[in-house]
């Protein structure tokens, strides 16, 4: 139970990475606090996580929305001791297509929902309490069509060393886990043809050296020693899980 009694804010929590790191944490003895945007998933997430978990709507692009759902998450338990900060979006789209509309709409989630969701959530966080944020491969490699998120990713990289310097004073720990091609709906969500979206996952599959796709449970593993006491001397990294894509 290396979560025992904590209170865990997650989100992008109702599929792929986010609920399965939801379920591992709540079978660790956490209080799951699950935020997302779609009905449908929210409820979904609540009957597969079952009884205790608090499943909120909210649009994280929308300050006033983080704002709602950290008070709902303090109202149930009195505080925080973890925020996974997972959620995240983009849609594939060749560079000279880009537009101003595209790249305020993915670094408004991707970068500025995050930002708010830890600054908001952090006057509730104590001494040992854990951050954890979902950065990505694409920090170390480029991908046509994907340069909008892959900056957002890097920005959120740089953020971490810069949140956990100003956060360890208060003993908060601040840390990333990076996936590399995981097998979720997160990839269903860019915008691809199922045609593309094969080919693009065939092609991956063979970059990366351990010859498969990752699942979401590798990525929340991951995610929950950075939560856990188990990284308490752990702060400003980045654990990362891509089958060594970006590493061999």
């Amino acid at each position: 139970m290396k979560l025992k009694d904590k209170v865990v804010l997650i989100t992008g929590g109702t599929s792929g990475i986010g609920l399965e790191a939801a379920k591992l944490f709540k079978a660790e003895g956490a209080h799951v606090v699950v935020v997302g945007t779609n009905l449908a998933r929210l409820d979904n997430a609540a009957h597969e996580l079952g009884r205790g978990a608090l499943t909120v709507r909210a649009d994280l692009r929308n300050p006033q929305d983080i704002d709602a759902a950290i008070a709902q998450a303090v109202a149930r338990h009195g505080r925080i001791d973890i925020v996974y900060a997972n959620a995240g979006a983009a849609t594939v789209t060749p560079f000279d297509a880009v537009s101003d509309a595209q790249i305020d709409a993915e670094f408004a989630l991707n970068f500025k929902g995050l930002f708010f969701t830890v600054q908001k959530a952090a006057p509730y966080l104590g001494a040992g309490s854990a951050i954890v944020v979902t950065t990505s491969f694409l920090n170390e490699v480029g991908a046509p069509g994907l340069s909008i998120l892959s900056a957002t990713k890097a920005a959120v990289r740089s953020l971490v060393r810069s949140l956990a310097a100003e956060l360890a004073p208060r003993g908060i720990r601040v840390n990333a886990v990076s996936p590399g091609p995981i097998a979720t709906p997160f990839h269903g969500k860019l915008g691809l043809s199922d045609e593309q979206l094969s080919q693009s996952a065939a092609a991956l599959q063979e970059r990366v050296p351990l010859k498969r796709l990752g699942n979401a449970s590798e990525v929340a593993k991951a995610a929950l020693f950075l939560a856990s006491d188990d990284a308490s001397y752990v702060t400003g990294a980045e654990l990362v899980v891509d089958g060594g894509l970006t590493q061999i």
